[in-house]
């Protein structure tokens, strides 16, 4: 997968969420199945999906690590099937090298890695595949980040561990140009953490990397509602949006019909300064 050529000045890429996963937080359980997670990236493509990301591990706040073959098992035939059967772009959520490089081989064109290829051999297994990656920032693990999330200021410290993080890729062999950084809404931050980093967007925009923003019906999403997470598409959408407007290249989105919706809506009607980022222009 080319960055330049899904990124696009002007237009947010839409990358809808596929969880093969019991236990995620949203939609644990609802895609387990092999046909039933093949029907629903389908629907996602019909939908104007730009992207599947696809996930065989949960990390929801207190989710536990599963077994190298768990996720492969769930990963790597699904991948094959949405990539012959959608023709769209496959990215896949994982921290472990061993699925990346199975993934790939499989026909995914993209690495999306909450640890931000902070695991052993990743960093060398992402340079050898030479597909771009997505780097999050998360404090903590799954396990425990939630439990106590503490921060000087947590915008100059996440910039700082992205910038961190981009440095060690450059310097393994990945290209600069094949980066995408994730603030990590809900990976270990309060709700003002989170509102501080969304109101950031534009700082991390102009970090020159492109943007993935990932906030589809979170927690913090349902603190500022009062809304059950079944309840939280009109939050998440208008929260896309929001995203969009600040510059973020891609949004990571559950409900993809509705965000099409929107951001097509958007582009139509709002004033002209309606475009993504400068870090969407390399």
């Amino acid at each position: 997968m080319n960055l330049d050529t899904l990124i696009t000045r002007g237009r947010t890429r839409v990358m809808g969420i596929l969880n093969t996963t019991p236990d995620s937080f949203s939609d644990g359980g609802l895609w387990a199945d092999h046909d039933a997670a093949l029907r629903h990236a389908i629907y996602m493509a019909e939908a104007g999906a730009d992207i599947v990301d696809i996930g065989g591990e949960s990390t929801r706040p207190g989710a536990q690590e599963v077994s190298l073959q768990h996720e492969l098992d769930r990963v790597v035939r699904l991948v094959e099937s949405v990539v012959r059967e959608t023709g769209l772009p496959v990215s896949v959520d994982t921290s472990k090298p061993d699925v990346m490089a199975a993934a790939v081989k499989a026909g995914a064109g993209m690495i999306n890695d909450v640890y931000a290829l902070r695991r052993e051999g990743a960093l060398e297994t992402v340079a050898r595949l030479g597909v771009p990656v997505c780097l999050m920032h998360m404090q903590g693990e799954p396990r425990d980040m939630q439990q106590e999330p503490r921060y000087a200021d947590v915008v100059s410290e996440v910039l700082g561990f992205l910038s961190e993080r981009a440095g060690a890729c450059v310097a393994a062999g990945i290209p600069s140009g094949g980066i995408l950084v994730d603030p990590g809404f809900g990976f270990g931050k309060t709700l003002q953490h989170n509102v501080m980093l969304f109101r950031a967007i534009p700082q991390f925009c102009a970090t020159g990397f492109p943007v993935l923003i990932g906030v589809s019906r979170k927690a913090f999403l349902g603190a500022i509602t009062s809304r059950p997470v079944s309840e939280r598409v009109v939050a998440s959408v208008t929260a896309a949006v929001l995203a969009a407007q600040s510059g973020a290249a891609i949004v990571r989105v559950h409900d993809v019909a509705e965000t099409v919706d929107a951001l097509k809506v958007a582009r139509e009607l709002a004033l002209a300064s309606f475009e993504t980022g400068p870090a969407n222009n390399r």
